[in-house]
């Protein structure tokens, strides 16, 4: 949970690709940020915060810059900006069964101030494909 926030409390946080084309806001409280092993997300390096797009998630792409990597016949797509190259998001390529649309948004594309005290949830997308224990980390000792 960031600095400053509690269960009760509603806040936004918000963050844009490096040349700003892309912004996204996540609306409320982020409850931790995922780091993933796989091959995709080791790559990528990113920190992961999940929503359902249009919900607590909003991605802004008013010029159309994002460009979408989908391997193979996998069931989401990773979300670039096409100007500086920045992974925006991953987003899910159909709904679920409540008809709402999975997403992630990259927490690296926020002030590190704003998601420092972030718990850390660590998943082996590797291997298991599962939690894996937690370590008492947040986002601000995995920054650098």
């Amino acid at each position: 949970m960031a600095k400053g926030q509690s269960e009760n409390v509603s806040t936004t946080t918000r963050g844009s690709c490096h040349c700003g084309a892309v912004h996204w806001e996540f609306r409320g409280v982020i409850p931790d940020a995922t780091i993933c092993n796989c091959t995709v997300c080791r790559r990528y390096g990113v920190l992961w915060a999940y929503g359902y797009d249009g919900d607590e998630i909003h991605v802004e792409d008013p010029d159309g810059v994002l460009n979408a990597y989908t391997r193979g016949s996998r069931s989401l797509s990773f979300n670039f900006c096409r100007r500086c190259g920045n992974l925006v998001s991953w987003r899910g390529l159909k709904p679920d069964k409540s008809r709402q649309t999975r997403i992630a948004v990259n927490l690296r594309l926020a002030d590190p101030a704003d998601v420092a005290e972030i718990r850390l949830r660590r998943f082996d997308g590797f291997d298991s494909f599962e939690d894996l224990p937690a370590d008492g980390r947040n986002v601000a000792d995995v920054w650098f």
